[in-house]
């Protein structure tokens, strides 16, 4: 009995433990990356057509990014470009985009529908995980529609899928 004990105490001896200081606590992480879908904004385009775009900040320290700041503004639209390109070029499995809203969008409301200030903060945050889970997940941030979605001003829809070589 005794020389089973003598063994764990042996075997945990050997790990070099290091105590974590406050400046490893509150140090950057070693690879990070954030995203955030903040400040919509509703504009009245061509025809009294209104829209909301959002901006979508990223910072991160991942070496696949070239950029390691940028901010865009992106419309809902935009988030179901990216989704439609990473189902049919990428391997994994894509999250839901929070819902379309149809019955909000129909005439005749006692209500801004889709303008309504709180359903563009539901919809803001179903785009803020939305984004967050696509551009964790390390197939996808291959991808370059990812890329160009995160960090180029314009979405070129007429890109050539394809995969971010890192050399």
């Amino acid at each position: 009995m005794m020389a089973e004990s003598d063994t764990t105490v042996e075997a945990t001896r050997r790990l070099n433990v290091k105590k974590q200081t406050l400046d490893d606590a509150y140090a950057a992480p070693a690879n990070f990356l954030e995203i955030d879908v903040v400040n919509p904004v509703t504009t009245i385009g061509v025809g009294k057509k209104r829209f909301t775009d959002y901006e979508v900040k990223m910072r991160t320290n991942l070496p696949v990014f070239k950029v390691k700041e940028s901010s865009v503004r992106r419309r809902y639209s935009d988030f179901e470009w990216l989704r439609n390109e990473l189902e049919r070029d990428s391997k994994i499995v894509v999250p839901p985009l929070p819902g379309k809203a149809w019955k909000r969008q129909l005439p005749f409301r006692g209500d801004d529908g889709i303008f309504e200030e709180e359903f563009i903060e539901d919809r803001r945050k179903g785009l803020e995980v939305f984004i967050n889970k696509i551009a964790g997940h390390p197939l996808a941030q291959n991808e370059r529609c990812l890329h160009m979605f995160l960090q180029e001003p314009q979405i070129d829809k007429n890109y050539v899928p394809g995969k971010i070589r890192t050399t």
